[in-house]
């Protein structure tokens, strides 16, 4: 694994602490639909728990975005992110109370999702500002790495604890708890001033964004793709039905196979930032991704369909750490804000998508059907759209670091085969970057970064 971001004080602290705050995270993903379904004992209601959250995640993930490219980026995250720790410590309060409201509970989902969008917006933002360019690969894929963690560590013990006496209680303290190593690491990034105007957005600022990536084939082909993923070939909702006809209602393998599988391949991932055909590597994993998913599908050993979901997860993370990086090096630092928000929405609203795709066909056509003709569908999909899309095809990642194309921003034509660097991709250096790049942070003395 490439752990070369690390010896960068303010991205070290970035990732301890995120990764920390996202085991805390998965005990209240845990504890929110269990609590609602012993107060409720309704499943509509427990599906609410994911519904109610798609709409804050989509327009506060855009405008979040947007906010993150005219403020100071660490302010934005230090306060979203102390938003998101109250809203953990009212679930608390509530629970403790024993106030017994499915609606309260809803709402504090509501605005927990809305803030979490704004955070990782920001997040996402920040770290192009901290490390150089060539190394956001390896720091992406740390990030992946430390979320695969957190969701197999998080959801195993939350699993154990909300079963407890008063489980729900520890739970929400677990992760108020937690959240602090979050709220640390915001206090300590240095300063992230916006780099363009500083005026505050309003929807113009929202739209501008989207021109700008309706503008970019790669930038909408990076997108694009991981919509067809989750949508066609997220078996997520097919688990019960599956665990209760094949595996006498065994469940929580299969939920946690697709992140071990991207942990295990987290932590071989030093390969991932020498590869240049980026949209060929992108395309290569979804395929694999939907491929290992139908065969999933097909199979009645538990063992078996453990193993194809984990080496699933394995190509979705090579596929996210990709996606992500292109994401980050191909727009302009003033723009980067509003790329994430976009970015949070589909990697968010996306799954909550094919989560009902699934359960539709499933009715309809029956598990087996819905499960492997979207894997299938996924394959042929993603294999037509970036052979017709060139410039994804094409993408480059080591011309652009160089600064091919033209200034402005926008695609060469087709037959360039690589995209244009933005005029700020190297010209503006990070002031942490700089230090990394020039030995001010060193293995010996990493915190001169902060300065």
């Amino acid at each position: 694994m490439d752990t070369r971001p690390l010896r960068i004080a303010p991205f070290r602290r970035l990732l301890t602490g995120q990764g920390t705050a996202f085991i805390g995270s998965m005990f209240t993903q845990v504890a929110v639909p269990v609590q609602v379904y012993a107060i409720s004992h309704s499943s509509l209601l427990v599906g609410l728990v994911g519904g109610v959250g798609l709409v804050p995640i989509v327009v506060f993930g855009l405008w979040g975005g947007a906010v993150a490219d005219v403020v100071d980026r660490r302010a934005l995250y230090l306060w979203s992110s102390v938003g998101a720790w109250l809203v953990t410590v009212g679930l608390l309060a509530q629970t403790l109370a024993g106030m017994s409201s499915v609606g309260l509970m809803l709402g504090l989902v509501f605005a927990q999702s809305g803030l979490f969008a704004i955070s990782s917006s920001t997040r996402g933002a920040i770290v192009p500002r901290l490390v150089p360019l060539e190394l956001v690969p390896a720091s992406n894929a740390l990030f992946q790495t430390v979320g695969n963690v957190g969701n197999v560590v998080g959801l195993l013990a939350a699993g154990v604890l909300v079963a407890l006496p008063h489980g729900f209680a520890y739970a929400y303290t677990v992760d108020a708890v937690l959240f602090f190593a979050a709220l640390y690491a915001g206090f300590r990034l240095p300063p992230l001033p916006a780099e363009g105007p500083t005026e505050l957005p309003g929807l113009r600022s929202v739209v501008e964004g989207l021109a700008f990536i309706s503008r970019r084939p790669v930038l909408v082909m990076s997108f694009g793709v991981d919509i067809v993923a989750m949508v066609l070939a997220m078996p997520w909702s097919l688990f019960p039905a599956v665990a209760h006809a094949r595996f006498h209602g065994t469940i929580g393998p299969l939920y946690a196979s697709i992140a071990i599988g991207g942990l295990l391949v987290g932590l071989t991932s030093g390969w991932i930032g020498r590869v240049r055909r980026q949209g060929v590597a992108i395309t290569a994993a979804i395929v694999c991704w939907g491929g290992f998913v139908a065969l999933a599908g097909l199979a009645h050993q538990l063992w078996l369909v453990v193993v194809l979901l984990a080496l699933a997860g394995g190509a979705d993370l090579i596929s996210a750490v990709f996606r992500q990086t292109i994401l980050q090096s191909y727009a302009p630092d003033e723009m980067r804000g509003r790329m994430q928000g976009v970015f949070t929405a589909v990697v968010s609203g996306g799954p909550r998508l094919g989560y009902l795709r699934a359960g539709v066909v499933a009715s309809v056509a029956g598990t087996t059907f819905s499960w492997v003709s979207g894997g299938i569908a996924c394959m042929i999909v993603v294999v037509v759209a970036a052979v017709a899309v060139r410039p994804f095809w094409n993408y480059d990642a080591r011309a652009r670091r160089r600064g091919v194309g033209d200034a402005a921003g926008e695609d060469p034509g087709e037959d360039a085969g690589e995209d244009p660097a933005p005029a700020t991709a190297e010209g503006a250096a990070p002031v942490v970057a700089e230090a990394w790049i020039t030995g001010a942070a060193t293995a010996d003395g990493p915190d001169a970064a902060d300065r």
